[in-house]
């Protein structure tokens, strides 16, 4: 029950920075490739929420493809992360943002930091936790953690 109220406070506290400014909202279409003790390809959506552009903050939900041990596999996949940029008030200094963030699959839990250019092109990496003895096709999925990603906005698409 302790867990419970301790999430509610943290979301109140991160959410109500957000009611002081406008917010904008892009979605985007991403594409990539993952390494967790296996290669694995990844294609989602995600949400880009930003009030400015020294931090974005992204939710984004995926699929992670790939043959474990022969077998074709498939995972659901959720990520949350924060680009942040501390340049003030030179736009040619935000074609990189600093990344920090977390993953999760049914599988393991992994928290990453890395770098993206323009918010177009990410480079992460991380250490996977494992739940319990979650294994896919006989194969344990933690260590470490790289992720390759290309982000393509919507309104490119239009």
């Amino acid at each position: 029950m302790n867990f419970k109220k301790y999430l509610f406070i943290f979301s109140l506290i991160v959410f109500s920075s957000f009611s002081k400014a406008q917010i904008t909202v892009h979605p985007t279409v991403f594409a990539g490739y993952e390494y967790q003790n296996q290669s694995f390809g990844e294609l989602g959506a995600r949400f880009i929420f930003l009030k400015n552009d020294d931090a974005l903050y992204r939710i984004s939900g995926s699929a992670l493809l790939g043959s474990v041990n022969g077998k074709f596999a498939a995972l659901p996949k959720i990520q949350a992360d924060v680009l942040l940029n501390f340049e003030k008030g030179a736009d040619i200094q935000h074609s990189y943002y600093f990344l920090v963030g977390a993953e999760t699959t049914t599988k393991y839990f992994a928290p990453k930091a890395g770098f993206s250019l323009f918010g177009i092109v990410d480079v992460t990496g991380g250490y996977a936790f494992n739940y319990g003895n979650q294994f896919i096709n006989d194969k344990e999925l933690k260590g470490f953690n790289f992720n390759f990603t290309v982000n393509i906005p919507l309104v490119v698409l239009e």
